[in-house]
């Protein structure tokens, strides 16, 4: 267990220096989803005057959103990171060495986790600053913490297994534009109840990332919801459980072909 925690812990280190020696990859998550949120809070302050809607604050409402959003960054700072590996042989040269798979995988991933943790604080952070008041409180804070960790680690495991499966960067990136038609087709700006058009409504409501950001909205508009942090949590269990059973059935893939 020891050698294995060694593993990771080296594996993880490498991970985590190599994102933040990469502007291109570490910026983008803590800025792009913060930026989008300002443009949208400011165009979309009216929706807050429709009847039901459940806050007075847009901005609060839409605060959501960068944390799904900064996940769906995982996926692909993920992906493209252990396909540059494969591409370039690094990951054919240290299946020669006594690293175990699983150290390769969990390391890769808990560069990720960090990352996620890291762009979290940076949101609730702005949010504060901006003045938006977390109505489940400092308890509701953390376990927003908790959370983030565990959407960036189901979607980052998501990435490790198409980029085991592809071995190809450029792949990565052409299939990050089909994760955010999830994105815009879910209840970021509208709650689902109020959005008149019906096949958009369904849409949002069959799409698992609708409840992912409601579950973190509930936490900042509402409190302590418990239908929204039992669906939240439990589309994202299920995330991590099948993204990391993925990536673990490819890795193993990977490692016979090396």
């Amino acid at each position: 267990m020891s050698v294995l925690a060694t593993q990771v812990g080296a594996i993880a280190g490498r991970s985590i220096t190599r994102t933040a020696r990469q502007p291109a990859s570490a910026i983008p998550p803590l800025i792009f989803p913060v930026a989008l949120m300002l443009i949208n809070s400011g165009g979309l302050h009216a929706s807050t005057l429709l009847p039901g809607f459940p806050t007075n604050s847009f901005l609060a409402f839409a605060l959501a959103v960068p944390f799904i959003q900064g996940a769906l960054f995982s996926t692909m700072n993920a992906g493209t990171d252990l396909a540059r590996d494969i591409q370039t042989g690094f990951f054919s040269r240290l299946s020669l060495t006594p690293v175990r798979g699983a150290a390769l995988l969990t390391g890769q991933l808990a560069g990720i986790v960090v990352l996620g943790v890291v762009q979290a604080i940076f949101y609730i952070a702005t949010g504060l600053l901006l003045g938006v008041d977390f109505q489940a409180g400092a308890a509701g804070i953390a376990l927003l913490l908790v959370y983030a960790a565990l959407v960036s680690l189901g979607f980052g495991a998501l990435g490790s297994f198409l980029a085991l499966r592809t071995g190809s960067g450029e792949s990565i990136q052409a299939l990050f534009p089909a994760l955010f038609v999830f994105l815009f087709i879910s209840s970021m700006n509208t709650p689902r109840n109020l959005i008149a058009v019906d096949w958009f409504r369904f849409l949002a409501s069959v799409n698992p990332v609708s409840y992912l950001i409601e579950c973190v909205r509930s936490l900042i508009i509402t409190g302590w919801d418990a239908e929204a942090l039992a669906l939240g949590f439990s589309i994202a269990i299920v995330l991590t459980v099948v993204s990391l059973a993925a990536a673990g059935w490819a890795l193993g893939q990977r490692m016979e072909r090396t």
